[in-house]
């Protein structure tokens, strides 16, 4: 079985040169890919997904292995969905690369350009980043999107994805890089340094000038510790303390539908519904029938006083507090607060977001356009769930993850968030006066 984070008692010194030589092949790597042609990207795209499919049952009892070992450290049940693969969710990410492949490529795009009154012709281009690092924690999916999404846009990756999912992961790297290598490119292309534990994204974080931007993914901790502690440039992802709003003019069969949607659909994921907020002048019509709808899907609900005196009989609200305005539960909990009018739910989202999803459920054009204008997270939902704040589904194939910083990248992370530009300029003799 793969050494996990915990096992590992290498060196430090050698720990850092070991991902040294990995990230110099990673280096090389996305240099023989820099060149390649989107037909040669997409027949290895194909060529992934159909071996991840064909390797089923050897990626679904890897799985199970890291599965046991969750369950018996008492792994959260929200967390444990994130981490499990079937033969159901191998064919929906195989999909997933498959769609990466029918998507324009990005790299050699124009994205602007222009003829100067010198006569010099410029253009700004996309093209690779070089080498991707991705920390994260507990996902296997996001093993193959990262690959997917590297491999499309010119990139070589390099993966730390932590020892909850080792086994997984390791299975599933070695078999992309043999399907790499049957389509002529380096298996180089999508490495693992899991086998170095702890000290290994450490290495990571320090390969400043091999690696060219690093990706966290996980829990406020873990990225925290990677803005923190990195010398490479990072793309911040975030929590999902996301909020979902029922405004004055809200009905209440669609009032259950986006709410049950956006908590329950997956609970372990960052798009869940964290915390809704009720509209004082509907709540009395709507809050008990969606408590109804709540209770009956299993979620327990963390209420203000407001909310607790309007849930139906034999239905337990949690007292809330303000831990449970912050908390990203990714489990069954939800937290209901009612608010006074729509000030006060934009006052507390601007409180207690992540700034990661919110959603208003309104017929009120006003209230939708305050809403849009006035809060300012990666992604607003207006009469949709937030489960919708998603690469796939927003028609950018896989994500690498949901930016929620400004710089660069925001919201979800796909193949044009993975590039940079070059400015090439075309004269004819030119020089400057």
């Amino acid at each position: 079985m793969t050494q996990t984070a915990d096992q590992t008692e290498q060196p430090a010194t050698d720990v850092s040169d070991a991902v040294i030589a990995v990230a110099e092949r990673a280096k090389v790597a996305s240099r023989v890919l820099a060149t390649a042609t989107r037909a040669v990207k997409d027949t290895a795209l194909h060529a992934m997904a159909d071996a991840l499919v064909a390797a089923t049952d050897e990626i679904v009892a890897a799985n199970a292995v890291d599965l046991e070992r969750g369950r018996s450290a008492g792994t959260s049940p929200g967390l444990l969905d994130r981490l499990a693969l079937t033969g159901e969710r191998i064919i929906v990410i195989a999909d997933a690369l498959r769609a990466l492949a029918a998507l324009p490529d990005p790299v050699g795009e124009v994205v602007r350009g222009s003829t100067l009154p010198n006569g010099l012709r410029l253009r700004q281009v996309r093209v690779p980043m070089g080498v991707v690092g991705m920390i994260y924690e507990a996902r296997p999916n996001v093993t193959v999107d990262a690959a997917g999404l590297a491999l499309k846009s010119g990139n070589a990756v390099i993966l730390r994805g932590g020892s909850a999912a080792a086994s997984s992961n390791s299975v599933i790297v070695e078999i992309l890089g043999r399907a790499l290598d049957s389509q002529g490119l380096p298996a180089d292309l999508v490495q693992s340094i899991d086998a170095y534990g702890r000290p290994g994204g450490v290495a990571l974080m320090h390969a400043r000038g091999l690696v060219d931007v690093l990706v966290p993914r996980g829990g406020a901790d873990l990225i925290q510790t990677v803005v923190r502690e990195s010398t490479v440039p990072v793309i911040e992802t975030g929590v999902g303390n996301c909020h979902v709003y029922l405004d004055a003019s809200a009905e209440l069969t669609t009032s259950i539908d986006i709410v049950l949607n956006s908590k329950t659909h997956r609970v372990g994921v960052c798009n869940a519904a964290e915390t809704l907020l009720v509209h004082h002048d509907v709540a009395a019509a709507v809050l008990p029938g969606v408590l109804s709808a709540l209770d009956a899907a299993g979620v327990t609900v963390h209420g203000d006083e407001a909310t607790t005196a309007l849930a139906p009989d034999g239905i337990v609200v949690v007292p809330a507090t303000d831990d449970d305005w912050a908390t990203e539960y990714l489990s069954l909990d939800l937290a209901v607060r009612v608010v006074p009018d729509l000030d006060g739910a934009i006052a507390h989202i601007r409180t207690w977001t992540s700034g990661h999803t919110e959603a208003i459920v309104t017929k009120d054009l006003v209230s939708s356009e305050r809403f849009v204008a006035e809060l300012d997270s990666a992604a607003i939902m207006v009469n949709a769930s937030t489960r919708f704040t998603d690469g796939g589904q927003f028609g950018l194939g896989a994500e690498i993850g949901i930016s929620t910083q400004k710089l660069h990248a925001r919201g979800p992370m796909g193949l044009g968030e993975l590039t940079t530009t070059k400015w090439i300029v075309n004269g004819d003799g030119h020089v400057r006066p």
